[in-house]
This record gives structure tokens, sequence and C-alpha cells, in this order.
């Protein structure tokens, strides 16, 4: 139990380093000695985990994506039924201001650089992304669409379309203002794009 246990804390180790490291330098010019110092371990130590630079980048972005899929789910569980219909717009404020800060911290922003830079030559990565995050988020956001239409809350026939208009309506903006991930969002304009996107989805799907 100890050595996996250190096994695991290892791997742990060294896809922070890189991520760390690719962030930082970019993929193409980073080098596996670079993440091995950062790390803290040998360079063959990365390699008997990895195989190969490639695929401890793959595994870097697969491993950011599962951490973004937990924090944006964190943010959908935040999605109750409301106590009143006038209250829908407020919690559905609160879970997308939650969303649009997932989606503009350094982390995310730094995953999406990253993806820009190497999509044309590993476009599989985005359905990386996509398979651990963002057709999870999706469904999950879907899930709880539902459960207000059939509250009489949303005024819908296809969850999954106004799930994916709710994350578009915030994240298209965002990726705008944040200048394709190069620049922080303040928090003004995370509040003013949430507030924007609820008040056009209430107006698409709302039930009053």
């Amino acid at each position: 139990m100890t050595a996996t246990r250190g096994r695991i804390d290892k791997r742990q180790a060294i896809l922070e380093a890189a991520f760390t490291v690719f962030a930082q330098e970019g993929y193409r010019p980073a080098s596996v000695d670079a993440v091995a110092t950062a790390a803290g371990v040998a360079k063959h130590t990365i390699y008997n985990h990895f195989g190969d630079k490639e695929s401890l980048f793959r595994a870097t972005i697969a491993a950011l994506a599962e951490d973004a899929f937990a924090r944006n789910l964190a943010a959908v569980d935040l999605l109750r039924l409301p106590a009143g219909p006038d209250d829908l717009a407020d919690v559905l404020g609160k879970v997308g201001l939650r969303l649009a800060e997932c989606y503009c911290d350094e982390r995310s922003r730094a995953c999406r650089r990253l993806l820009q830079a190497e999509v044309q030559n590993l476009p599989d990565l985005q359905d990386i992304v996509r398979e651990r995050a963002a057709d999870k988020v999706n469904e999950a956001l879907a899930d709880r669409f539902a459960r207000l239409a059939l509250a009489g809350h949303l005024r819908l026939t296809d969850p999954a379309v106004a799930a994916e208009q709710f994350g578009a309506l915030l994240t298209a903006p965002l990726e705008t203002r944040s200048r394709l991930g190069s620049r922080e969002v303040p928090a003004a304009e995370l509040a003013e794009v949430t507030q924007n996107a609820v008040q056009t989805f209430l107006r698409a799907f709302g039930n009053n």
C-alpha cells in the first residue's frame, strides 16, 4: 500500500510540475529535464511513468480536464430548485458566476492557451477535454435544467440544448474578454457577463 501510494503521489507531482513547465514555456520548447527538475525526480522516472514527452503532455491535459470537471460540477451542484419563480434568476446567477470563475481561473486559461498552440499538431487533445470535462458538465447542467422544467420554472423541450446555450452565453464573451486566455478577467466583468447570460437565457427559456 505504501509503495502504491508513493507511486501515485510521485505521478501527481510530475503532472503538477509538467503543467507548470508547459504553461510557462509551451509544449514544444519545454524539456523533460525541466519537468524532472521541477518535480524533484530523475528524468528516467518520468519516462517510467509516461513513456515520452508527448504522452506526458496528453496526461497533463487529461488531468487538467478532470480537475476542471470537478470544479465545474461543484458549481452545477448549486443549481437547486428555487423557492419560487422570482428566485430563479438569483440561483442561475450564482451558478453562472461560479462557472465563469472556473472558466477564467489561471489553470483553465493556461490549458486553453496550450490547446490553441497545439491544436494543429495534436487535435485529439480537444477530444480529451471534451470527453473528460465539457460533455460531462453539460450533461450535469442538462439534468438540473430538466428538473427545473418539470417543476415549471423553465420552458424547454431539450435540456441538453438549453445547457449548451447557457454555457455558450457565458464562455463566448469570456473568451473574447480574456483575449483567448491571455488576460485575467476582472471580477466586475465576470459578474456583468454572468448577469447578461442569465437574462438572455431566461428570455429564451424562462416560464414567466
